[in-house]
């Protein structure tokens, strides 16, 4: 059973400038993670990976942007693909190599 709940985008980029906003407010942005998530009626770890992710995009902290991360998933799936496409054909090479191998010659 998933228990993941999807939000809203809107909710999610209100949530995290809410944080940016007012964690002057706050004596740590953990705190104001932790308040603001409480309003939102969301987990304070979501919106804390949201603001962290947040930052990434923005350059303001080192790791991979939200382009980045799809650029990869996109990359690994066409690998996994091309790998499954060479076995199909090194199959069927090694199939029609014995096939003429059993032919009588002339």
């Amino acid at each position: 059973m998933n228990t993941r709940k999807r939000y809203p985008k809107e909710l999610k980029e209100r949530a995290v400038r809410m944080v940016l906003d007012h964690k002057a407010e706050y004596p740590s942005k953990w705190q104001a993670i932790l308040s603001i998530s409480a309003k939102f009626d969301i987990s304070p770890e979501s919106l804390r990976i949201w603001v962290r992710q947040y930052e990434r995009d923005q350059g303001l902290t080192p790791g991979m942007t939200t382009d980045e991360r799809e650029e990869l998933k996109l990359l690994r799936r066409e690998n996994k693909e091309l790998k499954r496409a060479n076995e199909i054909l090194k199959s069927a090479a090694a199939f029609f190599g014995a096939e003429l191998d059993r032919r009588p010659k002339k």
